[in-house]
């Protein structure tokens, strides 16, 4: 398989972007918080991390898309603290509790390899944002132990384009979320009005990178975008423009997976909008709103209902 990561190490491009992404942890700009501490030296900003990655667990996961999961599985990395802080995170342990453990760049580049070895189909990085330097770091590790599957690139959506350029020609698959259309909302939910901004530019930016999601005959996928949109109570997400906003401005072959799985975690509850799951009906109007606006190349899991 032709992944982009070991021609980005073949031709010398991988070296000179760690070295660039490294450079930014000096005084960080890496995610659009722009906290510009020195996370060399150990200095904490919003995320929390200073200069190792701190992982939560890795593993072969099955819950993932159609396109990512296959037999294998597909190889998750899920990082520990996040740059959005997200008041309903269904991982509120690892985002903002921050269970887990530093590992250094040799380290995650024998995790990469092995979840390989495991038989994972990509070895997917999830909440990687704020370790962009440290992922990359570990390539060379994980490449010379035969690390040869797609990367995936699986983010909150508040991504800085200018880290994104970074990754071009190292990252085979993007799948970022798309939260909020309204920055009032994402203000009150994640303390990020400019998400809807950044994340439309973020998203262009990947699509750029990658086109469109690329699906080999194993129905595996190869390249490309896939983005995950979460419907949410009371049509808080603004699904509608979201899905007009990918039709008009990414592609109307974009594949979205339109997720029922919102349920009140963390400090949802705290918020009156937010403290109970999706209806059925609410979901099935999602799904309406992505048709009528021309997306229709969706993941076709569907989950279970509260009663």
């Amino acid at each position: 398989m032709n992944v982009a990561y070991i021609n980005a190490y073949k031709d010398g491009i991988l070296p000179q972007r760690i070295e660039a992404a490294l450079k930014v942890l000096e005084r960080c700009t890496l995610c659009p918080r722009r906290c510009r501490v020195n996370r060399l030296e150990g200095q904490p900003g919003f995320c929390r991390t200073g200069r190792d990655a701190v992982l939560s667990s890795y593993n072969p996961h099955f819950g993932e898309e159609s396109p990512l999961v296959g037999r294998g599985g597909s190889g998750t990395i899920f990082f520990t603290h996040c740059n959005l802080g997200c008041v309903f995170c269904q991982n509120w342990d690892i985002s903002h509790e921050g269970h887990g453990m530093a590992a250094a760049p040799e380290q995650l580049g024998r995790i990469m390899a092995g979840l390989q070895e495991m038989g994972c189909h990509n070895v997917n990085v999830v909440t990687p944002s704020h370790v962009v330097p440290q992922i990359i770091e570990a390539l060379p590790v994980a490449i010379e132990k035969g690390l040869s599957v797609p990367l995936v690139y699986n983010s909150n959506g508040y991504d800085s384009v200018e880290t994104l350029k970074l990754l071009d020609g190292i990252f085979d698959i993007y799948m970022p979320d798309l939260k909020f259309a309204d920055g009032a909302r994402a203000e009150r939910y994640c303390n990020a009005p400019d998400y809807p901004a950044v994340a439309r530019a973020a998203l262009k930016e990947m699509h750029r990178q990658v086109g469109d999601l690329e699906i080999d005959a194993a129905g595996l996928a190869t390249r490309g975008l896939l983005v995950r949109h979460l419907v949410m109570p009371e049509e808080t997400a603004g699904t509608r423009e979201l899905m007009r906003f990918l039709a008009q401005e990414i592609s109307t072959n974009t594949y979205v997976n339109v997720m029922n799985q919102y349920r009140p975690c963390g400090a949802a509850r705290t918020f009156k909008e937010l403290s109970r799951s999706v209806t059925q009906e609410e979901y099935a109007a999602a799904l309406r709103a992505a048709n009528e606006e021309g997306i229709t190349r969706l993941d076709q899991r569907r989950g279970i209902f509260p009663r």
